[in-house]
């Protein structure tokens, strides 16, 4: 667990500690509120201001933060925001359609955040020894996490919506029944799969970070 490790590396090492805290909170931030608010964005330029009125088309992260997403993420490696409020029946184009394409908004920003970052040491501009050479490192790292992370299609991560949008409407509304469920299926398979060390998501995101991380820093990642 991530937490965990933080921990040990309290204790050996206060310093490295220090500025990996530091790195972690910063690539938190960045990612989350991006992410967040490019959801904002989108679906207000298809036609729903329920985000703007209530605050959420901001790059503020603290309108974005979800405190259990947050913990979440330091206690397993992975985490998400407070997930932004959307009529779909507002957003052009129709209402399926409409929410799948603000859900996809989310994860692809993470990936151009992580594209731009790793910009520096892909080019070689920045050495890997460089102190901020490491913080950009986990920028990437932590983007490119929770942009895969939530393509998986288990409400309330965005996957669950872009398969809304790409399925027949009779399967797409069936799917609205799990939808209250989710957070609770989320965080359970989550925490089933650290306690009993079954290394699921890790696996099956791991191709997905390797295939990125060579994309945009030149070597893997996991």
């Amino acid at each position: 667990m991530l937490l965990l490790g933080l921990l040990n590396l309290l204790r050996s090492d206060p310093l490295a500690f220090v500025g990996l805290l530091f790195s972690l909170v910063l690539a938190l931030v960045i990612a989350i509120t991006i992410h967040e608010f490019t959801h904002s964005l989108v679906a207000y330029r298809l036609g729903d201001s329920t985000a703007k009125r209530l605050g959420r088309l901001s790059p503020n992260p603290l309108v974005h933060l979800d405190p259990l997403g947050c913990l979440m993420l330091f206690v397993v490696g992975f985490g998400w925001g407070k997930p932004v409020p959307v009529n779909p029946y507002f957003l052009r184009g129709g209402a399926r359609s409409g929410m799948a394409l603000v859900s996809l908004a989310g994860p692809i920003s993470n990936l151009v955040v992580a594209g731009i970052f790793g910009l520096p040491l892909k080019l070689g501009l920045l050495s890997l020894g460089h102190a901020a050479a490491h913080v950009l490192v986990f920028i990437v790292f932590l983007n490119i996490t929770l942009g895969l992370f939530n393509l998986i299609p288990i409400p309330p991560l965005d996957g669950f919506k872009v398969l809304q949008g790409i399925l027949p409407a009779r399967y797409s509304y069936s799917l609205d029944r799990v939808g209250p469920y989710g957070p609770m299926i989320l965080v359970a398979v989550i925490l089933v799969d650290n306690v009993a060390q079954l290394g699921l998501l890790w696996g099956a995101l791991r191709p997905g970070l390797n295939l990125l991380g060579q994309l945009f820093l030149g070597a893997n990642l996991v």
